[in-house]
């Protein structure tokens, strides 16, 4: 069965979240066609709210640990690397009534992208481009706390180990991964991966972190021991954002190119399943139960839902123009 054929109706109930939708699973989704962040419910596809993020424009979210809040960096109005406007905020949206009820203002044009809650600390860590570090944030306060320099520029997107202890940037243009000392603040280590790189997940377990060669069909596994990349998995094209199950069996990674998403067995390191999606796959989330992950599909304005049991298509949301960073929500 096709993708549309597998449309849900989302019809907008309110642009206000009630607090019976604040208290279940949310899926945010950053729309950068739309300039703007939408709340969904994952299980009916139902559209919840629409925030206009004031800005031009947000690339990726994430939602507080206590499921209220969404905070969306403005990027800019290009891709990495490219001329155009360099963002310098940050807007925090409340979920429960779908409006911007907070600001960070970095000073100057940074280019803020990849926001990441820290599992021990609370703290939010958004990398900060322009000036080649992460910056720390105090979400209570929304207060700059500190940076950590990553050493390399185009530091795009961050992984955090869930003990905290180490941070690992995507640097795109150098084809790097920095290794940061999360509480010293400082860079570990550089770790070469390829002529370009882009996005960057890790294991449940901690011992991999995952980078997609921009150059070969391939996906970089680096030993967090090690601090070194320890294995090559060949992919039917170049990847993109990926992200592990729960249980710590597979690895999804959309392959745009393909409008698939390539699921790798993390025991073999091969890919198991091919799972063919809508148009321009960019960003995977696996939903906390581990039965289904949500792909945005940017070139055909959807999310959809991919069956973790029996590895099929399992549901499509219909978005905004350019649907682009996810981040689930769980109800309270």
């Amino acid at each position: 069965m096709k993708p549309s054929q597998l449309l849900w109706t989302c019809a907008l109930i309110t642009l206000a979240v009630s607090p019976v939708f604040a208290q279940q699973d949310r899926l945010l989704v950053a729309e950068k066609g739309e300039m703007r962040l939408s709340i969904f419910d994952p299980a009916g596809g139902i559209l919840l709210g629409a925030v206009p993020e004031g800005g031009t424009t947000g690339h990726e979210v994430v939602g507080s640990p206590d499921g209220k809040l969404a905070y969306v960096p403005i990027y800019g109005d290009s891709g990495v690397g490219r001329p155009g406007t360099d963002g310098s905020n940050m807007v925090v949206i409340d979920l429960a009534t779908a409006k911007v009820v907070g600001n960070v203002d970095f000073g100057h044009g940074i280019r803020p992208h990849c926001p990441v809650f820290g599992p021990v600390d609370g703290l939010l860590y958004v990398t900060t481009e322009l000036d080649k570090t992460v910056t720390i944030i105090d979400p209570k306060t929304l207060k700059i706390v500190g940076t950590i320099p990553t050493g390399q520029a185009e530091s795009h997107m961050l992984a955090i180990s869930h003990d905290g202890r180490f941070g690992y940037t995507a640097n795109v243009g150098p084809g790097t991964v920095s290794v940061l000392d999360m509480l010293g603040r400082k860079t570990i280590k550089v770790i070469p991966i390829a002529g370009t790189t882009q996005r960057i997940s890790i294991s449940t377990d901690d011992h991999w972190v995952f980078t997609a060669d921009q150059v070969k069909p391939e996906l970089a596994v680096i030993d967090t021991r090690m601090q070194a990349v320890k294995k090559w998995v060949p992919l039917p094209g170049l990847g993109y954002g990926s992200a592990a199950t729960p249980d710590g069996k597979w690895l999804l990674i959309a392959i745009p190119s393909k409008d698939t998403v390539a699921v790798i067995d993390l025991k073999t390191m091969t890919v198991a399943h091919l799972v063919d999606v809508a148009s321009g796959p960019q960003e995977v989330v696996v939903s906390p139960d581990g039965k289904t992950a949500f792909v945005s599909c940017q070139s055909s304005d959807q999310v959809v839902g991919v069956d973790l049991v029996n590895w099929r298509l399992s549901k499509g949301i219909e978005t905004g123009k350019s649907p682009d960073g996810l981040a689930w929500v769980s109800g309270k």
